[in-house]
This record gives C-alpha cells, sequence and structure tokens, in this order.
C-alpha cells in the first residue's frame, strides 16, 4: 500500500519512524458528465474571472474570503511560521478507554505502518502497551495544512489512527428527538424486544453492496450491446397506523424468513398481545399447565360416565322416587337377591351388603338432590325397562 504521510509517533520520549497508509477504499461507481447530443466530455476550467481566461496551476494559490467577499491572500511562507509542532509527528498526549471516544468523532481511518527496521522495536513496545492497558491514545498530528485530532487503537498486529473532529465541530442534538409527552407502553416494548431477537445477529462480513452490483450489471449488459436487466421494485413503505399491529407483524415476517433455519433463541421470543385497559394480564400456560387441564378434563368425564351407574342403583332400589321407606329397600333386596341366586352363600351376602351400602348412598343422595334423582330415574328407565317392570 501507497504511504500518503511519512512521519513519526512521539511518545514521551520515544520516537517511532512510521508511514501513514490508508485503511479504507471506496468501490462506488462513478461516472462523467458528457453532453448528451453528442457524447464529448464536460470538463471543469480554471478561468480567471478578472481576465476571463483559463490558468495554469502554478498561477494558482490560497486566499481566505472575508465576510464582505474581499480575498485576502496567503502564502505557503506564511504557513510555514505558524506554531504547529505536530508538522510532521504524531504527537500522543493522552491514553483514554476507549468509550470515551464518541462515535460521531470518528472520520477517517488510517494504518500506521513502521518505517524501516528500527521503527520496529518501539513500534511493537506502543502496541503491546495498548493492548495490555484496554485504552486508546489521543493524538495530534498535522495532514494536508491543518492539525488534527487522532484516535490510536491496535487492529491485529498493527496500529491505527482514526481522524476524530474536535468537540467543537460536533453540533448538540437540539430539536433532533421528537417532542415530549410521547409515552411508550411495556407491550410495545416487548414487541419490539421479541422483533429484535427474531432478527438476532449476523455475521458483517455477509453485507454487500447491492446498488453497486446491480448498477455494474447495468453497466456490463449496455457495454455489450444487450438490454439492461430490470430491477426489483420495492414496496414503499406505507404509513403506520397501529405501532403494535406493525411490530407484530414485523416479527411474524422475520420468523417466517427465518423458516429453514434451525431454533435459536431468537425463534423463542415470547410475543404478547396488547390487552384491553383494566383487564388482567393472561400469560400463555405452560407445558405443564396444560397436562393439568388434559388431567381435570379426564377427571370431568369420569365422572359423567359414572353418574348413570349410581342413578341406575336409585332407580333399581328407589322405585318410582326416592325416599320410598321400607317397601321399597325391601323390593330392591328382593330383586338383588334374585340376581345372585346359586352363587353360593358367601357371594349372596356380599351383594346384599353391597345392595345396603347402595341404598344408603341412594337415601342421601335423593335427599340433597330430588331434581337429579328424577332425572336419573327417567334416564335409567328408557335404558332398562325390565328393571322398571321388576320395581
Amino acid at each position: 500500500m501507497r504511504s500518503i504521510w511519512n512521519g513519526a509517533i512521539s511518545f514521551g520520549l520515544v520516537s517511532i519512524p512510521i508511514k501513514l497508509v490508508n485503511a479504507t477504499e471506496s468501490h462506488a461507481v462513478s461516472f462523467r458528465q458528457i453532453h448528451t447530443e453528442d457524447g464529448g466530455r464536460i470538463r471543469y476550467r480554471k478561468v480567471c474571472e478578472l481576465e476571463d481566461r483559463e490558468v495554469t496551476q502554478a498561477e494558482i494559490g490560497k486566499a481566505y474570503e472575508d465576510a464582505d467577499g474581499s480575498m485576502i491572500p496567503i502564502t505557503d511562507e506564511d504557513l510555514s511560521h505558524l506554531p504547529i509542532p505536530t508538522a510532521r509527528t504524531i504527537e500522543i498526549v493522552a491514553f483514554v478507554p476507549e468509550e470515551r471516544i464518541d462515535p460521531l468523532q470518528m472520520g477517517a481511518a488510517y494504518y500506521l505502518a513502521a518505517s524501516g527496521a528500527p521503527a520496529a522495536k518501539p513500534y511493537t513496545l506502543l502496541r503491546e502497551a495498548l493492548k495490555r492497558s484496554n485504552r486508546v491514545a489521543i493524538a495530534k498530528f498535522a495532514l494536508r495544512g491543518r492539525e488534527r485530532l487522532g484516535m490510536l487503537r491496535v487492529v491485529g498486529d498493527a496500529i491505527a489512527m482514526h481522524g476524530l473532529l474536535w468537540p467543537d465541530e460536533v453540533r448538540a442534538p437540539e430539536g433532533v428527538a421528537p417532542d415530549a409527552g410521547v409515552t411508550v407502553r411495556d407491550q410495545e416494548l416487548d414487541l419490539a424486544d421479541a422483533l429484535m431477537d427474531t432478527l438476532g445477529e449476523i455475521d458483517l462480513e455477509d453485507l454487500h453492496d447491492e446498488y453497486r452490483e446491480a448498477l455494474e450489471e447495468v453497466i456490463a449488459a449496455k457495454s455489450a450491446g444487450e438490454t439492461p436487466p430490470e430491477t426489483r421494485e420495492e414496496a414503499a413503505p406505507g404509513k403506520v397506523l397501529d405501532l403494535m399491529a406493525a411490530l407484530e407483524g414485523s416479527v411474524r415476517a422475520a420468523r417466517e424468513s427465518r423458516g429453514g433455519e434451525e431454533a435459536g433463541p431468537a425463534e423463542e421470543a415470547e410475543v404478547r398481545s396488547l390487552r384491553k385497559s383494566g383487564a388482567p394480564s393472561r400469560q400463555a400456560p405452560k407445558e405443564t399447565g396444560g397436562k393439568k387441564s388434559t388431567s381435570a378434563g379426564a377427571k370431568k368425564t369420569a365422572a359423567k360416565k359414572a353418574a348413570p351407574k349410581k342413578s341406575t342403583s336409585a332407580a333399581a332400589t328407589g322405585g318410582a322416587g326416592a325416599g320410598t321407606g321400607r317397601s321399597g329397600r325391601k323390593a330392591a333386596a328382593k330383586d338383588t337377591a334374585k340376581k345372585t341366586a346359586g352363587r353360593g352363600t358367601a357371594t349372596k351376602s356380599a351383594p346384599a351388603k353391597s345392595t345396603a351400602t347402595r341404598s344408603a348412598a341412594t337415601k342421601s343422595t335423593a335427599t340433597k338432590s330430588p331434581a337429579a334423582g328424577s332425572a336419573a330415574d327417567k334416564s335409567t328407565a328408557k335404558k332398562s325397562p325390565s328393571r322398571k317392570r321388576s320395581a
């Protein structure tokens, strides 16, 4: 890489000969101005407005334009007497934590290359000192006729310098932020967090200038005498009338676009819908909650299935109505005895005891809920007419 400036880094009493090299480059496609009728180049000519003639570079000097429009000539000799100690030196003035530097101040970036073998040892010393201290160096230097501010930091095995604006060159953000009185709800912040989690991180190496690539395709096609390819027009964004709906739509679109990727932390972001004012917050049930609700439903179903059995017993022991007295109980016992005949003496006593227990339960149930017993009797009567006749 070609150096654009030669000098030295002043590090206390240590002097490090270095070369300044551009750390960045522009890949933008540039155009020339032409005459549209015949394609001729349009060039700028430096003309003296007093003599109305073109002048050469040797005839051009510097001047400062005063407020009234008059020109004050400034010669190179005038500039040579200025008290600039940093004319050929990058003078380090302080070491500060990197977070102290406002990114708004950062400008062009350069690499500082060691100039010659004698610079290798002090260059390495400064680099390792910056690494171990986790700080950056603030320096002054002169470039292209004026003194500038810079920040030195370690990039890999090299020392880089970022040109900085002077603090008074950074404007205060007055009148930029919206007027006070705008409030953001927690639900909107939750959706914004979910959107950020869904988008996740990206490798900056994957980013590229799509506009430049499309422009190069157009130039290549026209150079070959072909029709330029048509580019896809993106839909203009509409007005955001509902911020919550826009955030929810953005989260859905981001998740759909990443549907082919493996699920990660961003996929598990919870999106909670906006609840009405005054309504309690409802959260999505957890997996264990779903199991509990299923068990509860199963218990209810089992209870419904067990109900006809009780009503059947009630119909068998109670006859047409609950509470018929001793005659009803005797008839039920007699009916049960007929059914269990031939099973043995031990078998007869067990059903009789069970029937008596059922009769007591039926009596208790009938006392608590007569309406339920009547409905059960009707249901049982339809299902088993023989039992009704027997009763």
